[in-house]
């Protein structure tokens, strides 16, 4: 039994690849490397760079390794850009997934869990959020992602094919041991920001809407770590593997913090001042999201192992220091050759 991890060089991705080797796992990845780096995935994980929405190589990668199952992490996750871009959001997201369900039944594949998004429920009628609340995306991104999760129920009614959805909530923080975490240039995470502010690359953070009706007036996320987030999804795979039936799971921890709530915690573990510029509400943002986790505790025998803001934002900042260093490292050895 092999799986296919698509994004495995990926921020979460490669955390899921990681894990899956360290169980004993037969792993094999694809990933065109538009945002992740082939250093992320283990020397004896094989590494197919190309498309997942192309089915000749999805086709041939599950024939040449005997996949049963597939973890879906490819796509494009930043809600301004789809606001901007919709039709890359659809493409990479809802067309991507379309492309590697079909190449996934035709070679009889069993089972497939998909990377969803808390975006598909818009802005909530009641907060935790349950999976039974009614999907409203407020941007393109969230729509292409319902798109997809539409796609694979109809796909699984019709085909030998069970599946779990997984709605991330904010996921956040890097592997404990330091070995891979977020690398990508440019990204747009709320902690991932912080970082590079506490760290010294960025001079600041633009926190954008004060006047949500919330505590403080910034919007509300619920966020999870990582590794635990990988961990739903081991146990998701048990439970397909297990027989249970096609399932849709919010990952969170269930409990919400506010964007200067988070910004505190990463001055608590740097101890660095964190200096903030306000800015208004963005096309797309939603005002709190935290999760009904109660669903995903009772189905998956999950239990979370970083369940803390701070040890997610010290384990993040352990990461991003590494960054740093390597990068600028290898830039004063460019510079000296």
């Amino acid at each position: 039994m092999t799986v296919l991890v698509t994004g495995g060089a990926g921020y979460i991705g490669s955390h899921m690849v990681l894990a899956l080797a360290e169980a004993g796992e037969s792993v094999v990845v694809i990933d065109n490397l538009s945002t992740g780096f082939s250093a992320f995935v283990p020397n004896e994980v094989p590494l197919f760079i190309g498309d997942a929405g192309d089915e000749n190589l999805v086709d041939g990668v599950i024939s040449q390794h005997g996949v049963d199952s597939i973890i879906h992490f490819a796509g494009s996750i930043v809600v301004p850009e789809s606001v901007r871009d919709p039709l890359l959001y659809y493409q990479n997201n809802t067309m991507t997934t379309r492309s590697l369900l079909n190449a996934a039944v035709k070679r009889g594949v069993s089972r497939f869990i998909f990377s969803s998004t808390a975006a598909v429920y818009g802005n909530p009628d009641q907060v935790p959020v349950p999976e039974t609340a009614p999907t409203r995306p407020t941007s393109p991104y969230g729509s292409s992602k319902l798109m997809a999760e539409i796609m694979l129920h109809d796909t699984a009614a019709a085909h030998d094919l069970n599946y779990a959805v997984l709605r991330y909530f904010n996921v956040a923080g890097a592997d404990p041991q330091g070995r891979i975490g977020l690398a990508t240039v440019g990204a747009t995470h709320l902690m991932k920001i912080a970082m590079e502010v506490a760290t010294g690359q960025r001079a600041k953070i633009d926190v954008y809407g004060t006047d949500y009706p919330t505590q403080d007036g910034t919007a509300i996320r619920d966020f999870i770590h990582v590794c635990d987030l990988v961990q739903a999804h081991r146990a998701a795979l048990a439970y397909l593997r297990a027989g249970g039936p096609s399932v849709t799971l919010n990952c969170g921890y269930g409990r919400g913090y506010s964007v200067l709530e988070t910004i505190e915690a990463v001055r608590r573990v740097s101890g660095r001042a964190i200096p903030v510029q306000t800015a208004s509400r963005r096309p797309g943002d939603i005002m709190s999201m935290v999760a009904d986790t109660s669903r995903l505790r009772a189905v998956l025998d999950w239990t979370p192992a970083y369940d803390n803001l701070d040890t997610i934002a010290a384990h993040a900042l352990a990461w991003e220091h590494k960054l740093f260093l390597e990068r600028h490292s290898s830039g004063e050895q460019r510079a000296s050759a």
